[in-house]
C-alpha cells in the first residue's frame, strides 16, 4: 500500500505579489525552495491562512534572497499581497517509509526569511 504524506512545508509566508497574466504557478524564492526541499516545478498545495482557500499548483524558481512568494495566473485571484499562507509538499510511500518520515518545516519572518 502507498500512503500520501507531507514531506515538507513553509509555514507562514506572507504573499508578496499576484501576477494574473501568467501561466500558471507559484514563484518562490529559491533560498525557501532548498531550506524546504522543494523541487522547481513540484507541485505543491497552497493554503491561504487569511481567506481558508485551499490550491494545488507547481512551484517556479524566484530570486534567491528575494523573499518572493507570487500566485500566478488563475491562482492570483485567490490570495492578495500580505495573505499568509502555508506551502506544503506531498510525496508517496510505502508504510514502512511511513512509519519513519518526519516533514521537514520551514518557519519565516514577515519578509519570508527562514528562521528555523
Amino acid at each position: 500500500m502507498q500512503l500520501v504524506l507531507l514531506r515538507s512545508k513553509i509555514h507562514g509566508a506572507t504573499v508578496t505579489e499576484t501576477n494574473l497574466n501568467y501561466q500558471g504557478s507559484l514563484t518562490l524564492d529559491e533560498a525557501l525552495m532548498r531550506a524546504a526541499g522543494i523541487f522547481p516545478y513540484e507541485q505543491v498545495q497552497v493554503v491561504n491562512l487569511n481567506n481558508g482557500v485551499r490550491l494545488e499548483t507547481y512551484v517556479i524558481p524566484g530570486p534567491e534572497g528575494s523573499g518572493v512568494v507570487c500566485l500566478n495566473g488563475a491562482a492570483a485571484r485567490l490570495a492578495v499581497p500580505g495573505d499568509k499562507v502555508i506551502i506544503m509538499a506531498y510525496a508517496w510511500v510505502t508504510e514502512e517509509e511511513a512509519g519513519k518520515m518526519k516533514p521537514r518545516v520551514v518557519l519565516v519572518d514577515e519578509r519570508n526569511r527562514v528562521v528555523a
